[in-house]
């Protein structure tokens, strides 16, 4: 799937690892991520941990997608930060799950908490 996601390539997101309902992925801040405050734009928080959310969902062949989902932003991240997204699984039954995402800086702070609630669709 990430493959395939131009969206995610398009902000420079890579995948670090994936497992058992468990995805990383990092993206560095560039110039264009800037709002007119000089800080991250929400919006591309909110992608990096969608992405690692999009990642653990999908680690076999059902199609999930979100049904859901909640971020908060706890401090600002800047210019040339390189910010990591854990996505985990915390509950799934059936077709649903939820699944929380923390975003950190590379000095380990934390940025935002993202909560994401996802549904197996058929293909």
């Amino acid at each position: 799937m990430l493959e395939r996601d131009r969206a995610s390539e398009a902000l420079g997101i890579t995948l670090v690892s994936t497992a058992g309902g468990r995805a990383v992925t990092t993206m560095t801040v560039g110039p264009q991520m800037l709002n007119g405050f000089d800080v991250v734009h929400g919006g591309l928080i909110f992608a990096l941990a969608d992405t690692a959310f999009a990642v653990a969902c999908n680690e076999d062949d059902s199609m999930t997608l979100a049904a859901g989902a909640e971020i908060s932003f706890l401090r600002p991240a800047r210019l040339g930060q390189v910010l990591t997204a854990t996505a985990e699984l915390r509950a799934r039954s059936g077709r649903s799950g939820i699944y929380d995402v923390q975003v950190v800086d590379e000095t380990g702070a934390v940025i935002a908490e993202f909560r994401g609630k996802s549904r197996t669709v058929h293909r």
